[in-house]
């Protein structure tokens, strides 16, 4: 399923990427789709020995922080008023 490693310097790939031809990624589509997710290492599939694409694992986007309680809090009380303590820091 993996061609040689000897052009790799030339691909510019690290040396964990594995190269595939794009006529073999064709015809082993799903089992190469399967190995990269097992081994959660990228392949690199080249067309006539240039590199046209990265297959790479997919990763869990962190979710931003803002907005996510949206809908889970409630607000109880005044909160725009002004507080009748005083503060230390203003004295």
């Amino acid at each position: 399923m993996v061609s040689d490693y000897s052009h790799i310097a030339n691909l510019g790939c690290t040396p964990m990427s594995r190269i595939i031809k794009a006529s073999e990624f064709k015809a082993k589509c799903l089992a190469v789709l399967d190995d990269v997710e097992r081994t959660r290492q990228p392949i690199v599939i080249t067309k006539r020995g240039k590199p046209i694409a990265d297959l790479v694992p997919h990763t869990e986007r962190k979710r931003a922080a803002r907005g996510i309680l949206k809908g889970r809090l409630e607000i109880v009380g005044d909160i725009i008023s002004p507080l009748d303590v005083g503060w230390e820091a203003l004295k």
